[in-house]
């Protein structure tokens, strides 16, 4: 950031200090000083000292980090699971005057983009970018395949294309840069580039929602500018395996009254990264009013489409299945131990508590019997959430902007209860077809 702003340079803990009192007094609401609110705002700002724990190098202080990000998630998976029995929503807005909002916003997400801008290449992006074009040559042998492409569950080549930002918690003084061949250059802009549009996308999406689906652009922007606010967004700028899919969920949560939109894009979530694929149980239930079929139209459309696009990078059937099977979530769960929390604790331990992770998300068809947008949100803020504490929760806490943004939306949302499938999707174009000619 330096090279754009003279003598710039504010560290990870300084801007936990800054953000921290600009979001109490932005959003504090100091005559309600009991209320819920401002609890979900010290949940967030208690989130903060976990961060910069792991991104320490000290072995001791990353599990204490760790720890701590599991306790304080811990506690807001609760709150997200009792939200939608919180029924008074009374209207608190923020301190700070709309305008006030939107030039705040405007001007974090000048400083966000411009910290993407100015991340230098690395050796690992030279590496990367070699890897992906014999991938897409396809000049690797199926052992080379295996080897070389990332373990995460999801779409291949998105963790591979990932790669150009995954280093970007190395402090400037440490990185080992190095003079890039231009394939690493051109493959390193549209990376930053997607991860410049993805927080584009969830902005935007946020400020939407709150117009459109709260009636309060006032509420909008103030969740936007909350998003670009909190020290996370600051620390993991630049990852694009944390951007992309959270800004697909955004706009699905933003296109829930057309099924078919709603279902590509969390296909498209799904298959990229495999987890919002538990979510599926909830929106199936959301939809089972009206527009379940043009839902699941759109999220087989969407898997199916990404999956076509392996067939030309596979040399061989077998390695096609091998990428399909990952994209599914082939190798997600390992009873070895994790980077992270669990790595503290046994394995075997991690069983009981996948169980019930599943048990929950199958529990959302059944409850709340009534589902509405309020509880869509929520739910599916929940699940992204309890995603972390089975999977690898030491990189799972990285990936909180997967249920960020919808907490945030939680937080900040009205009484929704009539936002229900059957009064906000319109009738397919067969069923009004067919209801004119009965009539």
């Amino acid at each position: 950031m330096n090279q754009v702003l003279f003598e710039y340079r504010l560290d990870p803990t300084t801007w936990v200090y800054l953000s921290s009192l600009m979001t109490i007094g932005i959003y504090f609401k100091f005559r309600r000083f009991w209320s819920v609110r401002n609890l979900d705002l010290l949940g967030l700002i208690a989130m903060a000292p976990g961060l910069l724990l792991i991104a320490r190098q000290e072995e001791p202080l990353k599990q204490l980090g760790y720890t701590w990000l599991t306790v304080v998630g811990a506690g807001y998976l609760l709150r997200l699971l009792i939200d939608p029995m919180m029924v008074r929503r009374p209207l608190l807005e923020p301190n700070l005057s709309v305008d006030g909002l939107m030039f705040t916003g405007i001007a974090l997400l000048i400083f966000l983009v411009t910290n993407v801008v100015t991340t230098q290449l690395r050796e690992s992006d030279q590496k990367a970018a070699h890897r992906m074009d014999r991938i897409l040559a396809r000049q690797m042998t199926p052992d080379e395949l295996r080897k070389a492409l990332p373990r995460e569950p999801g779409y291949p080549l998105f963790h591979v294309f990932a790669t150009y930002s995954n280093t970007t918690l190395v402090p400037e003084d440490q990185a080992r840069t190095i003079p890039v061949p231009r394939r690493a250059l051109v493959r390193a802009v549209a990376t930053r580039g997607s991860v410049i549009l993805g927080h584009l996308a969830i902005v935007i999406g946020i400020v939407l929602i709150g117009y459109r689906h709260f009636d309060n652009f006032h509420t909008g922007m103030a969740v936007a500018a909350l998003y670009l606010l909190l020290p996370y967004t600051s620390q993991m700028t630049s990852r694009v395996d944390h951007v992309v899919p959270a800004a697909l969920l955004v706009w699905a949560i933003e296109a829930y009254r057309r099924p078919v939109v709603a279902g590509i894009l969390l296909g498209l979530a799904g298959g990229l990264i495999c987890y919002p694929l538990f979510l599926l149980p909830l929106w199936c239930s959301f939809y089972a009013q009206r527009g379940l079929g043009r839902f699941l139209v759109g999220v087989v459309g969407a898997l199916v489409f990404l999956a076509a696009t392996l067939i030309p990078i596979s040399p061989d059937s077998a390695t096609f299945f091998d990428y399909l099977r990952t994209m599914f979530g082939g190798g997600a769960w390992t009873l070895e131990p994790a980077a992270g929390f669990w790595t503290q604790h046994l394995a075997v331990y991690r069983i009981p508590v996948f169980v019930a992770f599943l048990a929950v998300c199958f529990a959302f068809v059944l409850w709340p019997a009534q589902k509405n947008l309020g509880t869509l949100l929520s739910c599916s803020a929940a699940i992204m959430l309890a995603v972390t504490f089975w999977y690898d929760p030491g990189q799972g806490v990285y990936h909180m902007a997967w249920f960020l943004p919808l907490l945030l939306l939680t937080v900040f949302r009205p009484n929704l209860e009539d936002r229900i499938a059957l009064a906000a999707v319109r009738e397919s174009r067969f069923h009004r077809r067919r209801a004119a000619a009965a009539a």
